[in-house]
């Protein structure tokens, strides 16, 4: 059996009080990485390894350290996180950024 893994953005949150409060630029707004509804398909086979190229450049390093764990999980067949979501295969996760976090749903495909 192989394995894909889908990665789905869910939602862009910003929190203008602390950007204010804390940046630099305190008009930074959203996440300009990312937009919401945008999804990823990974593979890892003989021809393809989007999880050791962090797919090519279109994950940022923040978003990725919090997503790969999982990532590497469902392009293995493993569960992602067992008992603690409703369905083995599916991980709610965000990406660090404490001003403007990124929420991304991670989604094991099996594939015969």
């Amino acid at each position: 059996m192989q394995h894909k893994c889908k990665i789905t953005v869910l939602r862009k949150e910003c929190y203008t009080d602390l950007q204010e409060q804390y940046f630099k630029d305190p008009k930074s707004g959203s996440c300009p990485f990312f937009e919401e509804g945008q999804e990823f398909i990974l593979e890892r086979n003989g021809e393809r390894d989007d999880f050791w190229h962090m797919l090519d450049g279109k994950f940022c390093s923040e978003a990725w350290d919090c997503v790969s764990r999982y990532v590497y999980a469902a392009l293995q067949g493993g569960s992602i996180m067992k008992s603690w979501t409703n369905d083995e295969k599916m991980m709610i996760a965000c990406c660090n950024d404490g001003t403007r976090p990124v929420i991304f749903k991670i989604e094991r495909i099996d594939e015969d």
